[in-house]
């Protein structure tokens, strides 16, 4: 099993659920987060004689799901296609082995559990 970390704009959220569902992942868990990437924030010109700082962490949502590993290639490459406008802003896909999985209420465990 894979877990996908996947962070884009919020504005993205309801495109990569639909792209989620078309690949019948059962669940996801999704939550807004702060952070900086690579670039440098430059100074911008507000007015006469006053320099503004552009706030150098952004708000970007994050995506949780865990899949099977035949999944997971699918999923990435889809959500590369779709979400991916070639900005540097469009986001990250982190995937993560998962060792164990368990479903509390049917007592499951490994990929029954997702």
């Amino acid at each position: 099993m894979k877990r996908l970390d996947i962070i884009i704009p919020h504005e993205r959220l309801v495109e990569v659920n639909e792209l989620l569902h078309k690949h019948k992942v059962g669940g996801l868990t999704f939550y807004d987060v702060k952070g900086r990437g690579r670039t440098k924030s430059e100074p911008v010109q507000s007015g006469r004689g006053v320099i503004r700082q552009v706030p150098e962490f952004g708000t970007r949502t994050k995506i949780e799901v865990v899949v099977a590993d035949s999944q997971a290639k699918p999923i990435i490459d889809d959500l590369l296609k779709t979400v991916s406008t070639g900005s540097a802003f469009d986001g990250k896909i982190f995937a993560y082995d998962v060792a164990e999985a368990y479903d509390i209420g049917t007592k499951k465990g490994g990929e029954l559990a997702i």
